[in-house]
């Protein structure tokens, strides 16, 4: 199953993908194997992911959640957060 997420970098900007292993995929980035968006950005970290699509599912999640304006990924960052701290 695939994941969306979304990483920060080091200048703030964020980066949304999808992969198999998010993990190994963060990893990636970080050692510079990433996309080429976050080569020049790192170091990375994820912020949001969310599992269990498809593929074709993931990917238009992924396009979904890059349309969205800075402010608006800024509110699903921090409904996420919330969603967490009360759990």
């Amino acid at each position: 199953m695939y994941s969306v997420y979304i990483l920060q970098c080091v200048d703030g900007t964020y980066y949304t993908g999808i992969a198999l292993n998010t993990a190994a995929r963060l990893a990636a980035h970080n050692a510079g194997r990433g996309a080429k968006y976050t080569r020049g950005r790192r170091p990375v970290k994820l912020v949001y992911q969310e599992n269990g699509y498809d593929r074709g599912t993931a990917l238009r999640r992924e396009q979904e959640i890059k349309n969205l304006s800075r402010p608006e990924k800024v509110v699903l960052l921090r409904l996420t957060c919330a969603a967490e701290t009360d759990s």
